[in-house]
């Protein structure tokens, strides 16, 4: 079998709409893992744009990581730094980005509450039109459900749904979710999760402390 090149854009013949996101973003700022991919109904090639709100890296130095082998749906967002108004001042209103109406020199990042970054773990599946806040930290195995705000921390393999999104469950018992963490498969070279795809794509117990003994 030919190995899959995961330098390209798109990784499935005649579908444009789906692409390895670390093959189309250009922000230094922006990190992404191998076979991460981004789904849109329109041009998914626009993430970096669209999809990155309020990103102002230069100012805050704040950064998007996302890990290897993400699914994210389209309309998926990150909110940024630059989109939280300064919450403990009087004022709502962010005179800080405004020197010329107002003739100050207050410092442009005093307008906002920097939370820091974004950070997604390995084979987090973020759902449709889900908005992932600045500050929050995705833990491996993660499940986001389709329109959740997400203001806190996620733990590996939890599912969190809502607004505010909150823990609707873990995918496995805890002892099964420290032998994936343990297994680590989003690290191994591309050839190996080929060949063990089978125990990757079902949940039989045994499979995987065969592959964890190996």
């Amino acid at each position: 079998m030919k190995s899959f090149d995961p330098s390209i854009a798109f990784p499935r013949s005649g579908d444009e709409l789906t692409v390895l996101l670390k093959n189309v973003v250009t922000s230094p700022f922006i990190e992404v893992g191998d076979f991460t991919y981004y789904h849109d109904f329109e041009d998914a090639r626009a993430f970096e744009r669209k999809n990155v709100l309020y990103h102002y890296p230069y100012v805050n130095h704040d950064r998007l990581r996302i890990g290897r082998y993400c699914s994210i749906a389209s309309g998926a967002s990150f909110l940024f730094n630059g989109g939280n108004h300064k919450s403990a001042a009087f004022a709502n209103f962010p005179f800080a980005i405004f020197p010329e109406l107002f003739e100050h020199e207050l410092p442009v990042q005093s307008g906002w509450d920097n939370k820091g970054d974004i950070v997604i773990g390995n084979d987090v599946w973020i759902g449709y039109q889900a908005l992932v806040m600045a500050g929050v930290t995705i833990g491996d195995g993660a499940r986001i459900g389709s329109r959740a705000i997400v203001t806190r921390d996620v733990a590996p393999y939890a599912v969190v749904a809502g607004s505010p999104a909150r823990e609707v469950k873990r995918r496995f018992p805890q002892e099964v979710i420290a032998k994936l963490q343990k297994l680590a498969w989003w690290n191994w070279e591309s050839e190996n999760v080929r060949a063990h795809l089978e125990v990757l794509t079902n949940a039989d117990l045994r499979a995987l402390d065969a592959l964890l003994e190996a």
